[in-house]
C-alpha cells in the first residue's frame, strides 16, 4: 500500500462567507457526504504561509520568540510569513521574510517540507525550506512594528531545540516539524536530497 496524501473534494452545495478579515477569512460550506446527507463545515481561508529553518555553519537555527495572543504565550519560532501575492514564489517570500524579520540571507535552499497546519478547521499550508550558508543582508534593517517590534533574536544549536520539542517545551508547528524533519533527513539520505528550492508545490501553485 502507498502511503501518499491524495487531492479529493465532495460536492459543496452551498458555500457563504460570514467573515472576511484583514488576512484570513471564515467560510461555511454545506459538504455532501459519502451516504448522502448533508454537514455544514465552517474554517478559516489563509492565503498560505512559508518557514525558514535557518541552519549556521554551527549547527545552530536561527529563532525568533514572538507573543502570540491567541495562545497568551510568547513562544519561540523559526521566521515565517504569509503569501501577501496569489500566486508568488514561495522561496522569493521566504527570502524577503528572513530579510525582515533577521536581516539574514542565505547562499542554499531546499524545501524541507510541506504541511497543512490545522486541516480539521484551516486550510493553510506551510512550506518549510531550509536555509544554509547563512550572511548578514546588505542595507538598512527592516523596521517592524506591533508583536514584531517585542521580538527576540537567537541562534540555538539544533540539538537543542529537538529535545526542547520532545520535552513539551517548545509548541510552536513549524519549529517542531522542522527540526524534527531536519533530523530525520540527516538520518536518512542528507539534507542535500532534499527537494529543491524551486519544486512544485500542488496545494499553493506559483509562477517560477
Amino acid at each position: 500500500m502507498v502511503i501518499k496524501d491524495t487531492p479529493e473534494e465532495w460536492p459543496v452545495t452551498a458555500t457563504t462567507m460570514p467573515f472576511t478579515g484583514k488576512k484570513t477569512s471564515v467560510r461555511t460550506d454545506e459538504v455532501v457526504m459519502p451516504d448522502g446527507s448533508t454537514v455544514t463545515r465552517d474554517y478559516q481561508v489563509h492565503p498560505g504561509s512559508v518557514a525558514i529553518l535557518a541552519l549556521d555553519d554551527a549547527d545552530r537555527v536561527l529563532v525568533l520568540r514572538q507573543y502570540r495572543h491567541p495562545v497568551r504565550h510568547k513562544l519561540w519560532e523559526i521566521p515565517a510569513g504569509l503569501l501577501d501575492v496569489p500566486g508568488e514564489n514561495p522561496l522569493h517570500a521566504a527570502e524577503r521574510e528572513l530579510y525582515e524579520e533577521a536581516h539574514v540571507k542565505a547562499a542554499d535552499w531546499r524545501v524541507l517540507t510541506d504541511v497543512y497546519t490545522t486541516p480539521g478547521g484551516c486550510d493553510e499550508a506551510v512550506r518549510i525550506f531550509l536555509a544554509r550558508e547563512l550572511s548578514e543582508a546588505e542595507g538598512e534593517r527592516f523596521e517592524v512594528s506591533e508583536e514584531e517590534a517585542d521580538m527576540e533574536l537567537a541562534r540555538v544549536p539544533l540539538a537543542d531545540l529537538v529535545r526542547g520539542a520532545l520535552a513539551g517545551e517548545l509548541h510552536n508547528n513549524c519549529l517542531v516539524v522542522g527540526v524534527l524533519a531536519l533530523t530525520a533527513a540527516r538520518g536518512d539520505a542528507g539534507p542535500d536530497a532534499l527537494r529543491p528550492a524551486d519544486a512544485p508545490w500542488p496545494a499553493r501553485p506559483f509562477a517560477s
